[in-house]
């Protein structure tokens, strides 16, 4: 099924982003080349189970999963406690979309698990009673505020924004993202009203070797499909997720939902996406290691460009200067976008 984007899943579209470096220095992109939106989630979130439902979908909220079912080596369904009541699930074809270092996918013996170095730390507040151009993205870099990531600003109106930040999980063991954040607020936003708060893991990594096996496979965060540089994850889970579907559908109609039937799946991940989240983790291990003064360098040279020539490419080309095999990568994911 495709369905056009509601007016009301969009809190605010965005106009540009301005890059900070450790020293302050402000670098503008802007226009963006493509349009950008920040997302109402829990909108999005209960239209696309609504979606769902409306195609004959049966959604169970609240339900945890705390086993597989094994049928002579094939997953054939899943165990289920559901508002105080355990029961089983069987199915054809199982999807896991159960988010980092999949617990399903470890049930079917699959090795989910992240190393710390590629598992970000992350939390975000939403705040109110700023005052911002909501037209920009603010991203902050640097070792004082987000090690080894970076702390982002997304306004959704003139008062209210996101605010959070990720850092790697080596730097995360002696500091964690809760002081670095706080830090961060008490300086730039404080006293503000914090209306939610939302943490977790972003797994910054490859995409698993196996994500599928006999009547398995794996979606998503579960099958560590986040972009490796920005950490997002919901066009590249929804890209998989349509494939997984489509075939999902075509092994239960043919009878054969064995592994190697299902391996298509992951081939089809891999030419659309995966190459690129290949050459991703490879700038990520570059880009991510730098030092504040490699950062401020970086954020003078480009400054010194025209307005039109400071884009996203041009940046990753200033920044790998010192590794030009990476400069390679970088305009081969950007060709491809």
């Amino acid at each position: 099924m495709v369905c056009d984007p509601k007016p009301n899943w969009i809190a605010n579209e965005i106009k540009g982003v301005i890059l900070v470096a450790p020293n302050g220095a402000e670098v503008p992109i802007d226009p963006l080349p493509v349009p950008a939106y920040i997302l109402e989630r829990r909108i999005f979130d209960y239209d696309l189970a609504r979606l769902a439902a409306e195609q004959g979908a049966e959604i169970r909220t609240k339900a945890y999963v705390h086993d597989v079912i094994h049928t002579n080596g094939a997953i054939t369904g899943v165990r289920v406690k559901h508002l105080a009541k355990s029961y089983d699930i069987a199915g054809r074809v199982v999807i896991a979309a159960d988010g980092v270092e999949s617990r399903v996918g470890r049930f079917a013996g699959l090795r989910t698990f992240t190393k710390l170095k590629d598992m970000e730390s992350c939390l975000q507040v939403t705040l109110a009673n700023l005052k911002l151009d909501p037209r920009y993205l603010y991203i902050y870099f640097g070792r004082n505020v987000a090690p080894g990531g970076y702390l982002w600003v997304f306004p959704k109106n003139e008062s209210v924004a996101n605010v959070g930040l990720g850092i790697s999980g080596e730097y995360a063991r002696h500091r964690s993202a809760q002081k670095y954040l706080q830090e961060f607020l008490d300086r730039r936003f404080p006293g503000a009203p914090v209306l939610a708060t939302v943490a977790g893991g972003v797994t910054c990594a490859h995409t698993l070797k196996q994500i599928v096996k006999d009547g398995l496979m794996l979606v998503g965060d579960a099958a560590h499909m986040i972009n490796p540089i920005s950490g997002g994850g919901i066009v590249t889970a929804m890209q998989a997720g349509q494939i997984a579907g489509r075939i999902a559908a075509e092994a239960v109609a043919k009878n054969d939902v064995s592994q190697r039937r299902l391996e298509s799946y992951a081939q089809e991940w891999h030419k659309a996406e995966g190459k690129t989240h290949e050459r991703l983790y490879k700038i990520k291990q570059a880009v991510f290691h730098f030092s504040d003064d490699t950062l401020n360098e970086i954020a003078a040279t480009v400054l010194r460009m025209k307005p039109e020539d400071r884009t996203i490419l041009n940046i990753f080309k200033t920044a790998l200067l010192r590794q030009p095999s990476l400069i390679l990568e970088a305009i081969k994911v950007f060709v491809q976008s």
